[in-house]
């Protein structure tokens, strides 16, 4: 039996009429983008009341920990993770010191996310989605529509500390979300906490419009107070010839070079903001140069940072970012380590997170002259049971693929990336045993690679 078409009711449970009329607007205006997707926030009216009060909580928390201590909360989620998390209650009974409780990385959850959602999740409303990441795994992640929309509260904090109040309401676009990739993710959605203002995830693709041009007169009609991509997908925003100016940006997925920062502050003439954000934990830290590193945001995030044996090194020496807690109530974390590298130091009780390593963008150059955002070449390569890989350009162009158990998926991937890059590309596949902790997964030696 045929599943029911989903609909707008489905995915905006408490669309209002002034809401429909900003979807249409958004979908319908005469220079819109082809939108190649449906997405919507799912949220019903206890889930939005319950977003509002958790956002009143996290701008009302303190954020921080004495040197030497840990949160009060922590224990009771460990505890909690050791009777409802089937990974953790494999081990028995809970340690009673957090270092005795083993690490996890991204590795443990790309080979059974099932063994970290709590049997308290609700399962009949879990998102499921992919990410790629820095070290090579491609990952399955589990979440809720409360989670998602509960991503706000950070963003506004992270906003606050820049004396930027976020202000779209009804009848006004509020967020715009800028890709550049061949195929990307794209759909209009409505904001229910902030008056159904708008929110469109758009593709800055040639092929995602239907006419030169209409890209900056989309923008120009939506004015939206905020802009937020990486910083592959920023640079190419800088391009357009739009005159409306957003009254910030926001720069994720990954580290936003400074010289780039400064260029993006001086086009558009408002705050840009690096935020160290990850699918695994949400909206970390954002980086506040009065202070001299990242600032973290979460009022129910740990940090520690440990040395390759996993033991935690002393304040101000670098060391690999671990995390315990988060907002994800489908995915706790229990001393996760990310795979970036940075110190911690204090400020009376705030942690900030010094020198952060995160991961740097990178471009690759197809036969056709194209640059291409790393993130296609995950599109691309997902479909294929490649536990870890790297893919590396070199200064002549030529790329070397290494992959983790590449077996009979070798022709094609090869396949895979040849057309994708364009046919004549210099391409090498090698098979190996297994990388070290810390891999990075995208590298170029072309000039032109960072953006």
């Amino acid at each position: 039996m045929n599943e029911p078409p989903i609909t707008d009711a489905d995915r905006y449970p408490t669309l209002t009429e002034a809401g429909r009329r900003m979807i249409e607007f958004l979908r319908e205006h005469p220079h819109a983008p082809i939108y190649r997707n449906e997405s919507g926030n799912r949220l019903t009216a206890a889930d939005v009341e319950r977003v509002r009060a958790f956002a009143r909580e996290a701008a009302e928390a303190r954020v921080g920990w004495a040197p030497g201590s840990l949160p009060q909360w922590l224990p009771e989620l460990v505890e909690r993770c050791y009777a409802e998390v089937p990974f953790y209650r494999r081990h028995g009974s809970a340690p009673a010191r957090l270092a005795e409780v083993p690490t996890t990385s991204r590795a443990d959850l790309s080979r059974d996310i099932a063994q970290f959602v709590p049997d308290t999740a609700p399962v009949e409303r879990l998102i499921n989605f992919r990410t790629s990441g820095t070290s090579g795994h491609p990952l399955l992640l589990a979440s809720d529509p409360v989670v998602a929309a509960s991503y706000l509260a950070f963003h506004q904090r992270a906003f606050r500390r820049f004396g930027i109040e976020l202000r779209h309401r009804s009848g006004q676009v509020g967020v715009v979300l800028v890709g550049f990739q061949r195929k990307c993710f794209t759909y209009v959605s409505v904001t229910p906490t902030m008056g159904e203002s708008g929110l469109a995830k758009i593709n800055l693709h040639p092929d995602d419009w239907r006419a030169p041009g209409d890209a900056a007169k989309y923008l120009d009609a939506l004015a939206p107070e905020v802009y937020t991509g990486d910083p592959i997908s920023l640079a190419e925003l800088a391009k357009l010839p739009f005159q409306t100016r957003p009254r910030a940006l926001l720069s994720t997925s990954m580290a936003l070079l400074p010289g780039m920062r400064q260029r993006l502050m001086e086009q558009f003439g408002c705050p840009v903001l690096d935020l160290y954000s990850m699918n695994e934990a949400g909206p970390v830290a954002v980086a506040d140069e009065q202070v001299g590193g990242h600032v973290l945001l979460q009022h129910r995030l740990f940090v520690e940072i440990l040395d390759a044996n996993g033991q935690a090194v002393p304040p101000g020496e670098r060391g690999e970012v671990t995390l315990t807690g988060g907002f994800n109530f489908c995915l706790p974390l229990l001393r996760y380590r990310t795979g970036d590298f940075a110190a911690l130091r204090f400020l009376g009780e705030e942690p900030v997170l010094v020198g952060l390593e995160g991961r740097p963008p990178v471009r690759f150059r197809t036969m056709r002259g194209e640059w291409l955002n790393n993130i296609e070449v995950t599109h691309t390569l997902q479909r294929y049971v490649l536990p870890r890989f790297t893919l590396h350009q070199g200064a002549d162009g030529a790329l070397q693929l290494n992959a983790v158990a590449l077996g009979a998926s070798k022709a094609d991937v090869r396949a895979a990336l040849l057309d994708l890059f364009g046919p004549g590309q210099p391409l090498a596949l090698d098979e190996v045993q297994t990388f070290g902790d810390k891999v990075v997964q995208y590298t170029s030696d072309l000039a032109g690679s960072e953006p």
